[in-house]
């Protein structure tokens, strides 16, 4: 089956692909949660912690020592669809925002808090 464009012209996937089918597919989502679930419940990870990670993935001879960096708009972006599928929170100074208003700042991502 061939999948469709939206209007951003990004491939879509089938009508019943959901978070957890892009978090399974998406590489630098998966790094975020694999990371969030090693620290223990109530503590959170910078993105830069998962820049840090997913670039040791990608690494190769010769890259230079701040190569994470190149990750980091990915790592910010997959937060947020991670956030807005409920799958992590990110926090800012300690409280959740709501990741489909604006906010700026220092955040941390986190496990989703069961309640």
């Amino acid at each position: 089956m061939e999948s469709e464009r939206n209007s951003a012209g990004r491939a879509s996937g089938p009508p019943g692909e959901g978070p957890e089918d892009t978090a399974r597919d998406d590489p630098v989502a998966r790094a975020i949660l694999d990371l969030i679930e090693t620290v223990p419940p109530g503590r959170s990870i910078s993105p830069v912690a998962a820049a840090r990670a997913f670039a040791l993935t990608r690494a190769r001879p010769g890259d230079p020592p701040d190569a994470w960096r190149r990750y980091l708009p990915a790592v910010r972006q997959q937060a947020l669809h991670l956030a807005r599928a409920r799958r992590i929170a990110i926090l800012r100074k300690g409280k959740p925002v709501d990741p489909h208003a604006p906010f700026k700042g220092v955040v941390r991502l986190a496990r989703v808090e069961s309640r």
